[in-house]
């Protein structure tokens, strides 16, 4: 009769989210401070991992951790599975139909900052038991991911999984304060833009681009004040230090602020709101939803 095998420790599927955040980050530091986890801890799931696999899975170098050949076949392998596992918090988070429960909703900085606490004000007494949770980003946020339950954004979204609602389009132009009108005076020409002090981003090429589509030679240096933080163009722009360019519906919330040019050929943003395919049916997730497509357009001045 054969010798019986020691049977092997069942496969700790835990492991495989500190292993893909190491493939992604590249090193430890960095994976532990995406997970917000310690290093030691991220160190010792790996160790575990390649003791579970029996296989190396990094190759530690001076420029930080190398995959090997096994950890990148492996990955794609857990990539399916967390795929599949978001999918499936997605369709339970979804399967509630009470108006009960956290939403997290991703906005630019402009939206949450000035236009979104009044709407969530209102919010609060149309569905108490709702809570909200805003990340507060430019950037374009996953929803597959659940990095955000909602998103409202100036760009259609890509995946085609994703339910979206084009609400409308909002108008942009070029703005200054009254006080800096009054020192330096008001460009008459699209040409005198440049002759001015312009507020403009730091590693954003949008503003440059838009300058070259109305045939003007602007380069990184014609903006005066540079950042990517669009608060503080508002801000900078309100206290008179130049020209800014943004939304017609921000730009009404000061009386101080005037446009500048207002047949500057500056195409308007769309403004898309956008939320999971399964969690759409999420009576929370719906309330949310619907108020935003309700509320935004006419705080935003959204026009079809």
């Amino acid at each position: 009769m054969p010798p019986i095998q020691p049977a092997s420790p069942p496969f700790d599927w835990a492991l495989l989210p500190s292993f893909l955040a190491v493939i992604e980050h590249g090193s430890l530091l960095r994976a532990s401070r995406a997970l917000k986890q310690s290093q030691p801890t991220l160190g010792r799931h790996i160790e575990a991992l390649e003791t579970q696999l029996g296989v190396s899975l990094f190759e530690r170098t001076g420029r930080g951790l190398l995959p090997t050949a096994e950890a990148r076949v492996i990955a794609e392998h857990a990539r399916g599975m967390q795929a599949s596992a978001d999918a499936l918090t997605r369709a339970v988070s979804g399967s509630g139909q009470t108006a009960r429960g956290t939403v997290r909703i991703t906005a630019s900085q402009i939206v949450a900052a000035f236009v979104l606490p009044p709407l969530l004000t209102k919010l609060a007494q149309e569905a108490p038991e709702v809570q909200i949770e805003v990340v507060t980003s430019n950037e374009v946020k996953n929803l597959l991911r659940r990095e955000a339950d909602i998103a409202i954004r100036m760009v259609q979204p890509a995946q085609g999984s994703l339910v979206a609602r084009k609400l409308g389009e909002v108008a942009v132009g070029a703005f200054a304060h009254r006080h800096y009108i009054k020192r330096y005076g008001a460009p008459a020409t699209p040409d005198e833009l440049l002759q001015h002090r312009l507020i403009g981003f730091d590693t954003d090429d949008t503003m440059l681009r838009g300058f070259r589509m109305l045939g003007a030679d602007a380069t990184h240096e014609s903006f005066a004040l540079r950042s990517d933080d669009h608060v503080m163009h508002w801000e900078a722009m309100r206290a008179g230090y130049g020209i800014a360019f943004t939304t017609t519906y921000l730009a009404g919330r000061d009386p101080g602020v005037q446009r500048l040019l207002p047949d500057l050929p500056i195409p308007p943003l769309p403004v898309w709101l956008t939320t999971h395919r399964e969690i759409h049916g999420s009576a929370r997730i719906r309330t949310v939803f619907d108020f935003l497509a309700r509320t935004l357009p006419p705080a935003m001045g959204i026009t079809s």
